[in-house]
């Protein structure tokens, strides 16, 4: 039996099947004994030290010190010298004594008085409780030097001054401003704000060059038909003032034996001299131009009133970008011109302040350098004696105007007029008859002539208008004030290749009469409009399909139809115009000269611009 179980055990020892799986943990067995203490293991750190504890009890007193040495006697003083008890004014003196009789009037020299001036009466609770007492003004303390002795003073410290009115800036309500009609008294004469005009239903606010009045709005359309005013024998009608009184002329305004016109070359090229051309008259009479030639920013002063010559003062270099130049003369006599420098690559908006009148010397300013800024820019002199231009921001697409902080226009506002569309382009302002500046613009967005009527001497709020969108209409747009006080604008009819003038029907143009002034086709491109001496538009422009310089004298006020001559057909001329009327009365042209690289200028004979015109 038991060999054949150890046969069993052998035989299962040589098999090769899987391992099986582990049987379950039997129960913990005892706890073994203790082990013997191991050794000492090293010292650990030392521990935080402990708060301090609390003082023990006070110590007993000390024993006292034994007592220092006498001092030796003194020496004895001297006998004083008897004197008399002497009682001063107030003082009572009874038994050797002294008293104050508090029960005393108060009257000068009395008892009970005499801490005080004895000269004139002080004052007691009864005048105290009176309410009122004269008191000699030598007597009061404390008084502001300013006030002097009690007479007329000279100048009063504004913070010695109680009671002061709210609103004059005295720092106690925070007011920065006074309202103009808050201040009493203040004289005609210096109402310089449109603010405070209060004008009768028949009146508008109007300035004489001084300050603003009310006067007689003058006629309304149709009403100088009906005011059965006439001219003379021989007159014609050529303007109504603002009062409605028709102006008149003579017939023939061609002035005797002035045949010619005087066409001068006044820059030589090359360089590319009167790109961008503007030209006024300053206050000696003679014309001032400004223009770009090799890439510099130049003025001209013309050396007689027909600007047969000039001198010409380089204001700075400017890059090769076009300048979109324009001058106006300021307050003080000097000239003021918005030009765009391109000098960085972009387009800055500056204006250049001239120091003398033929700007041989200026400050130069840069009013605008976010973006491309300040094409196509216009200037004029605002009713507060500061310069007011627009521009064109290509950037953004935007018409802008900067409104001069000062006369040398070192800093300006700056308020973006219109924005909606591609809009700004061949901008021209002028300050209206009401004081306000008004804008002729392209919307290149729309093809359309749009005017911007200011409603601020700033332009913070304005009226937009489409004034003729028939076509593609509205660039090289020139605006100028009419003599029937209403703007007239010329401008680039490029559907028809026409020129055509919008004549606004109030001052701030909400409605035009337009006409198609010149058809010849081909015209009507660079044009510039100024007002005549025989209070007729005349317009400059370019006829670009013969390559000359041509003029077109309105045949009345709305210039709804005009007589065109032929200028300066010398070669391919009459680009870059700009015309003003002279000192002499008589128109001046001011263009480049695209074949010979020159800029030209031409002083007309009459005031029609009729070549070769003479009396018999």
């Amino acid at each position: 039996m038991v060999m054949a179980t150890f046969a069993l055990a052998l035989t299962c020892l040589a098999c090769t099947g899987d391992q099986g799986e582990l049987g379950v943990s039997g129960p913990a067995g005892p706890m073994g004994e203790k082990g013997e203490t191991g050794p000492e293991g090293p010292v650990g750190p030392a521990g935080l030290q402990g708060f301090p504890g609390g003082a023990g009890p006070q110590g007993p007193q000390g024993p006292q010190g034994p007592q220092g040495l006498k001092g030796d006697d003194g020496k004895p003083g001297t006998d004083g010298t008897s004197g008399l008890f002497q009682i001063g004014e107030g003082l009572q003196e009874a038994n050797n004594t002294a008293s104050v009789d508090f029960a005393g009037s108060g009257e000068e020299t009395t008892a009970a008085r005499s801490d005080h001036m004895h000269d004139f009466h002080q004052l007691n609770a009864e005048d105290i409780s009176s309410g009122s007492f004269s008191i000699p003004w030598s007597s009061l303390t404390g008084v502001p030097e300013d006030l002097g002795t009690g007479k007329t003073a000279v100048s009063v410290d504004w913070m010695n001054i109680q009671n002061r009115p709210e609103g004059l800036d005295d720092g106690d309500d925070n007011a920065a401003t006074v309202d103009w009609n808050d201040i009493r008294n203040r004289p005609s004469s210096i109402n310089t704000t449109l603010g405070s005009m209060v004008c009768e239903s028949t009146e508008i606010a109007l300035f004489n060059g001084l300050t603003w009045v009310c006067d007689e709005r003058g006629p309304i359309d149709g009403e100088y038909v009906e005011s059965n005013q006439s001219c003379g024998t021989d007159l014609v009608v050529n303007g109504v003032d603002a009062s409605g009184n028709l102006r008149c002329a003579t017939t023939d305004p061609i002035s005797f034996q002035r045949g010619k016109h005087v066409v001068s070359t006044l820059v030589s090229g090359p360089g590319n001299a009167g790109l961008w051309n503007s030209v006024t008259i300053g206050d000696d009479g003679l014309p001032i131009i400004t223009y770009k030639a090799n890439d510099t920013l130049y003025v001209a002063q013309c050396d007689q009133t027909i600007c047969a010559s000039i001198t010409t003062s380089a204001i700075e270099s400017i890059g090769s970008g076009n300048i979109h130049t324009s001058v106006i003369i300021g307050t003080d006599s000097l000239p003021l011109i918005s030009y765009r420098d391109s000098n960085d690559g972009n387009g800055n908006f500056k204006i250049a302040h001239c120091e003398t009148t033929n700007c041989e010397t200026s400050t130069k300013t840069v009013i605008e350098s976010n973006g491309d800024v300040g094409s196509y820019s216009s200037i004029a002199i605002g009713t507060d004696g500061l310069g007011i231009a627009s521009y064109y921001d290509a950037t953004n697409g935007d018409l802008k105007v900067a409104h001069c902080n000062n006369t040398a226009c070192t800093s300006a506002s700056i308020t973006t007029v219109d924005s909606i569309g591609d809009v700004g382009k061949y901008s021209s302002i002028i300050v209206g008859t009401d004081g306000l500046p008004l804008i002729s613009y392209y919307d290149a967005t729309n093809a359309d002539l749009k005017v911007a009527h200011c409603n601020t001497a700033t332009c913070e709020v304005n009226s937009i208008e489409v004034i003729d969108s028939a076509g593609d209409v509205g660039q090289s747009s020139s605006t100028a004030l009419g003599a029937d006080g209403k703007a007239i604008i010329a401008y680039y009819d490029a559907t028809n290749q026409d020129l055509k003038v919008a004549h606004c029907s109030n001052v701030w143009c909400s409605s035009s009469t337009n006409s198609a002034t010149v058809t010849n086709g081909g015209v009507g491109t660079w044009s510039s409009i100024a007002i005549g001496s025989d209070s007729r538009p005349i317009i400059s422009y370019y006829d670009f399909f013969n390559g000359s310089l041509e003029i077109a004298h309105c045949n009345n006020l709305q210039c709804s139809d005009a007589t065109t001559n032929d200028l300066d057909m010398s070669a391919n001329v009459g680009m870059h115009t700009s015309i003003t009327t002279g000192a002499d009365g008589l128109p001046l042209i001011v263009y480049h000269d695209l074949s010979a690289s020159n800029l030209k200028a031409v002083h007309c004979s009459n005031t029609q611009c009729i070549p070769n015109a003479r009396n018999r």
